[in-house]
């Protein structure tokens, strides 16, 4: 694994949470990246500090995921994605080391990054996201 990509944080009102975090990360609200995932049923905006991201994410359909979440849990830290090289060699090797994997194979997430979700269970209740950015 490179580096930390990105924290998820779930949310009710992507409107107000971009306000609410720029302002407290210091960030242009112009600056902010929106973006909306249909496979995942959210919209994300991202705010880029220094060398990695804070993605805010609102569901956009009550069956979502995050919906879920959001309905479960309430708002707040969703994820920690981190950046890696071959997603694939990197899912094999999480498998052998008994991780369990949300998918066989990876997806294309936000930003048409490479995407896959460990389980919390196997990793001590937070959920893991590997990134791989495509190439262009």
């Amino acid at each position: 694994m490179k580096k930390i990509d990105h924290v998820g944080i779930a949310v009710k009102d992507l409107k107000n949470s971009n306000r609410l975090f720029a302002s407290l990360l210091g960030v242009d609200v112009d600056k902010i990246h929106i973006e909306e995932i249909e496979e995942q049923k959210v919209v994300a905006s991202f705010l880029k500090l220094g060398n990695t991201k804070v993605e805010l994410i609102e569901p956009t359909s009550p069956d979502s995921p995050i919906a879920k979440f959001l309905e479960k849990k309430g708002e707040g830290t969703h994820h920690i994605a981190f950046e890696v090289v071959d997603i694939k060699a990197e899912m094999k090797r999480l498998k052998k080391e008994g991780f369990k994997l949300l998918s066989e194979e990876p997806r294309i997430g936000a930003g048409g990054k490479l995407i896959c979700f460990i389980h919390p269970k196997t990793s001590n209740g937070v959920l893991v996201e590997l990134v791989q950015p495509v190439k262009k």
